[in-house]
């Protein structure tokens, strides 16, 4: 990313919306904003195998492997506005298993894209299965959306809940059911 080309447009910007980019307050924003886009988008620049990294480790665990309440701070693509919530992760090892750093570092080089909760929620999901060849994974996000809070409609409670369930988590009713009671998730069958 070409900071320096991101800082100017951003002066530009604060002009096209009626702003002095000269004023004190305002002028190291456009550095400042051009700093934070990097890294709030920092996703595109990362390598999902570098950071997985040597992470992978054998395994005689064929059981449920749960992380709940990981945090997430992302961008809807639409309105280029945050939204943050949680992710829980759950995934059934054939032998190998994942570093547990690992599992908020994959959220995270996906969440710092522009993004929609769907897409991200399949992408974590895939990711985890092909990197330990899991039986079944699962991966629940729930996420406020400033651009529903602060904009458009305006509903400052909404919480948008999206799944991703692949392997035995799709295919047996059980071993979902398991993993949405493990994350705390009432279900109605």
């Amino acid at each position: 990313m070409n900071k320096a080309r991101v800082a100017k447009l951003i002066k530009e910007l604060l002009s096209e919306l009626g702003e002095d980019p000269e004023r004190e307050g305002l002028l190291k924003t456009p550095e400042r904003v051009a700093k934070s886009l990097e890294f709030l988008t920092s996703g595109y620049r990362a390598d999902v195998q570098s950071i997985i990294n040597d992470a992978v480790f054998e395994s005689h665990a064929n059981n449920m492997i749960i992380v709940r309440d990981i945090e997430i701070y992302s961008m809807c693509e639409h309105h280029m506005l945050p939204f943050f919530g949680k992710c829980h992760i759950g995934y059934i090892a054939t032998g190998k298993v994942l570093g547990v750093s690992k599992l908020a570092r994959i959220i995270d080089c996906f969440a710092r894209r522009l993004q929609i909760q769907e897409r991200l929620t399949a992408q974590v999901a895939r990711e985890i299965r092909d990197a330990v060849a899991a039986e079944g994974v699962g991966v629940v996000i729930e996420a406020k959306h400033l651009c529903m809070m602060m904009r458009g409609v305006e509903k400052q409670n909404s919480v948008m809940t999206t799944s991703s369930v692949l392997g035995s988590f799709h295919s047996d009713d059980a071993t979902r059911l398991e993993f949405l009671n493990l994350i705390g998730r009432d279900v109605n069958v």
